[in-house]
């Protein structure tokens, strides 16, 4: 996917820089056409005459040419590239372009380009978790950039921990399939919804459950990568996203979720419905905070509104609907029930039983079923990963 595509690397002043020299060299063997962009303080790490003789190409450092004065045109650079790749990035960089600030060829040309840009950084883990790196790549990737995560491992400042820049190998593996995968997607407008809700019982009291929102923010963002605009339904959640394709609509009660998912459902190619919406709320809200005055009290509770089954009933032939199982037992008849009962595309399962699935977790681990009678099983992933999965077999659909 990637012979002929032109790509501009940009190297910043880390010692990671090295590595540039390989991730050229993998590209040159992809056969892409390669332009280094190298800011001044990089060529201390290593040397322009390298990487100039692996990309077949002059090295970009200056504005123009000392010595003849041809300028070296950031719109044009901009224009002439498929994806600008800027890596290493140092957290110097990255608030640079986060900010707006154009000090040199590297910036400027970032500030050019109509291309995917991805940022691979690199520091010391300290400046890596540091509240204004981290803003920062929040804010570059609410830009629509691809932030390619460094990886944990000993630094070269002798510590262990997150911020080393991802392996050149990774690297193209990343570039490759984005551009395997981009657009696929595009033009397809996509309904997720995410987070618990909160059913009122009196002022100051609900009743919820442990949904942190993050498969559902993950199962968005994974989308809106793909070229999908995704409309992000959100229950109560700390989880927060920034992405130009994605926007957000924040709810409380299910009756809430069931109202804006049904009038959006309409428009939409996909819906993907991994809430933890509640089954049941109270049939009276009381407009008091209730006091203990009794050892007993009873709250009556009726159904909400079953919001998978319901777009189930009104799809169109050329919707695709996927829904959730979470079980704690019968796990494969229950989600084999639920998928066909609600007219589901297909379902995902998963577990309690599992350890490190679930709520509050950072991994999941699922089995997809379909309404064809295919059946996936996957291994204890990511959620991002399990992100990436669920999308891959949307789009298989798609197909």
């Amino acid at each position: 996917m990637l012979k002929g595509k032109h790509i501009i690397i940009g190297v910043t002043g880390s010692i990671a820089a090295y590595k540039a020299a390989h991730l050229i060299r993998l590209l040159k063997k992809e056969e892409c056409e390669v332009k280094v962009i190298m800011t001044p303080l990089a060529k201390e790490f290593i040397t322009p005459l390298t990487l100039a003789t692996l990309a077949k190409s002059p090295i970009l450092v200056d504005f123009f040419n000392p010595e003849n004065g041809d300028w070296n045109s950031h719109v044009d650079l901009g224009m002439w590239a498929d994806a600008y790749l800027i890596a290493p990035a140092t957290a110097n960089t990255m608030g640079k372009m986060a900010n707006g600030i154009a000090d040199n060829l590297l910036l400027t040309t970032y500030l050019s380009a109509k291309c995917p840009v991805f940022v691979a950084p690199a520091m010391d883990l300290d400046m890596f978790q540091h509240a204004a790196t981290q803003n920062n790549i929040q804010k570059l990737r609410s830009y629509g950039n691809h932030i390619i995560e460094p990886t944990a491992g000993e630094l070269a400042s002798g510590l262990i921990g997150k911020g080393r820049m991802e392996e050149p190998e990774q690297i193209v593996a990343y570039l490759s399939r984005f551009f395997d995968l981009k657009k696929k997607l595009n033009g397809k407008i996509c309904l997720v919804n995410a987070g618990p809700t909160y059913e009122a019982i009196d002022p100051v009291r609900f009743i919820g459950n442990h949904s942190t929102g993050k498969m559902g923010f993950a199962i968005a963002y994974e989308l809106a990568e793909r070229g999908a605009q995704v409309e992000l339904i959100s229950g109560p959640t700390n989880e927060t996203i920034a992405h130009p394709n994605i926007s957000v609509t924040k709810i409380t009660s299910a009756a809430e979720m069931a109202k804006v998912c049904i009038s959006k459902f309409h428009e939409v190619d996909i819906a993907v419905l991994s809430a933890a919406v509640a089954d049941f709320t109270p049939v009276k809200v009381v407009s008091e905070k209730i006091k203990r005055e009794k050892e007993n009290y009873t709250i009556e509770l009726t159904p909400t509104t079953d919001i998978a089954a319901e777009l189930g009933k009104i799809k169109r032939q050329n919707q695709i609907v996927v829904g959730f199982a979470l079980e704690t037992n019968n796990e494969e008849v229950n989600a084999k029930t639920k998928l066909k009962r609600k007219n589901l595309d297909f379902i995902v399962l998963n577990s309690l039983q599992d350890v490190g699935a679930g709520f509050g977790q950072d991994t999941n681990k699922i089995k997809i079923y379909s309404k064809t009678g295919e059946e996936f099983l996957f291994e204890l992933k990511t959620k991002k990963e399990v992100a990436t999965d669920i999308v891959d077999a949307i789009c298989n659909i798609q197909q």
